[in-house]
């Protein structure tokens, strides 16, 4: 079985997520860690964040790469954005040639307010990331609502929408683990 799980950057999926492998018999597989060590060896990026600056056919043929070896693991949790955003706008984090991969049999969307992860954002200096208003944190969770809609379809899979309130990630993180 392969299981999604996926929020915006400052959403505190990480945090969750690490909480989740210490009770689950699943392996936590990070897409975007796969997508990197790929680019890196091609020579493409110095670092994670610099993947959603490339074109955007290079992050499509990193990502039908990365989910052709996802597609040959079982019983796994995918750490994963449902979309990205880039200079050219929302790429799908999941396009119908991962899907077809990865046979995805649930999916979860971790969320907050967007004040939650603008203050999470701003106190954390080890990313590079944008700099996003509250308002575009509202779109992009939006947006990724209507991306696993729209995965769910295509995949049949069921979607679980977790809250994760502000200094109590154990709260999701069991949500999560009640849903597998």
């Amino acid at each position: 079985m392969r299981v999604v799980i996926s929020g915006i950057p400052g959403v505190g999926k990480s945090t969750i997520l690490d909480m989740v492998s210490k009770k689950s018999m699943y392996e936590i597989i990070n897409f975007g860690s796969l997508m990197f060590d790929m680019a890196r060896d091609l020579d493409l990026v110095k670092s994670r964040d610099d993947i959603r600056r490339l074109d955007v056919d290079t992050q499509r043929n990193l990502q039908k790469k990365t989910s052709n070896q996802l597609g040959k693991m079982d019983n796994i949790i995918i750490d994963t954005h449902m979309s990205i955003k880039s200079p050219a706008g929302y790429l799908p984090g999941l396009p119908a040639w991962v899907l077809n991969e990865l046979m995805v049999s649930s999916y979860f969307l971790i969320e907050s307010t967007p004040a939650e992860i603008k203050r999470r954002r701003d106190n954390d200096s080890t990313r590079s990331r944008d700099e996003d208003t509250i308002n575009d944190i509202e779109e992009h969770q939006q947006v990724n609502r209507y991306y696993a809609a729209a995965y769910s379809v295509y995949s049949g899979a069921t979607i679980k929408y977790i809250y994760n309130p502000d200094n109590h990630p154990e709260i999701a993180a069991e949500a999560i683990l009640r849903g597998l």
